[in-house]
């Protein structure tokens, strides 16, 4: 028996984020692709600009029998920094904020709860903002799988690979057999 659901968030740049979740043993699909704006289906450009209001964010299907959304949460927490406003390493704007999109007050909670449990790793105050989801748009095809495509690309050299081997090294035991 499975129990499939979906949550969205973001942290960061998408192809990082995507990248990580792809292995997460009982996720189903990682998309990237954008929420939380004004703009009615944007294009990475207009996100990009920061003219849409959108962040970067990936929709996680996942079998909550396999993989609890806390764990979820959790792991997106603790693989990009959650204490920098609208800004991970070199890339800066309100679409690299920090995020979690909820459907119900139930995982609303069980946000609120992950970040309690995770702040005390951080000097600084988790920055991450909660709200309910709003309308997911996937991003255009040349960014999905990003990693998995363009393995040897110097970005996904210089900043994929090694936040992959900080998942890798911090859960291992939740990763997908390969």
């Amino acid at each position: 028996m499975s129990d499939i659901k979906k949550i969205v968030f973001g942290g960061g740049c998408f192809w990082c984020t995507e990248a990580i979740f792809s292995e997460v043993e009982g996720v189903i699909a990682v998309k990237s692709g954008y929420s939380g704006g004004a703009t009615i289906n944007p294009t990475y450009r207009e996100v990009c600009d920061g003219r849409t209001g959108h962040a970067e964010v990936v929709e996680i299907t996942y079998d909550a029998q396999k993989v609890p959304l806390a764990l979820l949460l959790v792991i997106h927490l603790t693989t990009h920094n959650p204490t920098t406003l609208n800004k991970q390493g070199a890339d800066h704007g309100t679409q690299y904020r920090s995020i979690i999109f909820y459907e119900n007050d139930a995982e609303k909670q069980i946000a609120e709860n992950a970040i309690k449990e995770v702040q005390e790793a951080f000097d600084d105050l988790i920055v991450t903002e909660v709200k309910p989801i709003e309308e997911f748009y996937i991003a255009e095809v040349s960014h999905q799988e990003y990693y998995k495509n363009n393995p040897n690309a110097g970005y996904c050299q210089a900043v994929i690979a090694p936040k992959l081997a900080k998942f890798r090294m911090l859960y291992q035991q939740i990763k997908k057999v390969s």
